[in-house]
């Protein structure tokens, strides 16, 4: 890995999402003269918490220009601090958020991110996308949709795989995995083998999928670990596993955007 530079700079910042509409953002990168590669950093069901703007500072130091949008800008009672996950009510309304966004919106937004980085100062034209949870189907979705992604890391996407055709709406027409033959850039995946949504069944089938399709990727699934094991503020935490895969993360991403 390049030595990065040492100074960054962080905050958030508006840009125009689908439809042009505008959304939120938050934007880490370096002060150096670069050229940096860029990342389009994907938060969780819970939205764009402090753990994803951490996640961001942490790109930005490695020498990355990262850009973690806001996919609930239009569901402003999604905030940090203004949702307490531990009451099922508001937890609930969340869910629905995510339930409830739409997949060609989620694109619109996620293209227009890549669009931002490309824009910045020192980019060197190349940007990866990496996602968790939620944001690990939105991964997969956006890399299948979008010529402007050159590698992805997908951390536990949930849903890829809908068990249940009646699960499938107007919002999200078509399951992920059967995109799988658009996908534009080699695939990192990140699973836990207690994870049940996706659980390795469905890992499995991602893996033949991709097989299936020759696409370029590498899968990687933790004993001892299930969901959410990135996120160090919860207690679905696994320490090992998730330094080994911020080692893997960083790996891919210098192969494939440097």
């Amino acid at each position: 890995m390049a030595k990065p530079d040492e100074s960054l700079t962080a905050g958030w910042v508006q840009f125009a999402g689908h439809n042009g509409e505008t959304i939120d953002g938050y934007l880490a990168r370096p002060t150096g003269s670069g050229p940096y590669p860029g990342v389009v950093l994907i938060h969780e069901a819970f939205g764009l918490v402090r753990h994803t703007k951490e996640q961001a500072v942490r790109f930005a130091a490695a020498g990355y220009i990262c850009l973690a949008p806001d996919l609930y800008t239009r569901e402003a009672f999604v905030r940090e601090g203004q949702v307490d996950f531990s009451d099922p009510a508001q937890a609930r309304a969340v869910m629905q958020a995510m339930g409830g966004m739409p997949d060609a919106r989620a694109i619109g937004d996620l293209d227009g991110a890549a669009a931002v980085i490309r824009q910045t100062a020192h980019h060197n034209g190349k940007t990866g996308v990496i996602g968790h949870c939620s944001g690990g189907r939105h991964t997969l979705l956006f890399a299948c949709n979008s010529k402007n992604v050159h590698a992805a890391v997908d951390c536990y996407g949930g849903r890829i795989i809908v068990d249940d055709p009646a699960q499938l709406t107007p919002n999200m027409p078509v399951q992920v995995i059967d995109m799988v033959s658009q996908l534009n850039c080699p695939l990192l995946g990140l699973f836990g083998a207690e994870d049940q949504n996706p659980a390795p069944a469905h890992t499995a089938h991602l893996e033949e999928a991709l097989k299936k399709n020759g696409k370029t990727f590498d899968l990687k699934t933790y004993d001892g670990a299930g969901h959410a094991f990135f996120a160090d503020y919860r207690p679905s935490y696994r320490q090992a596993a998730a330094v080994d895969a911020w080692e893997r993360t960083f790996a891919w991403f210098e192969r494939y955007l440097r």
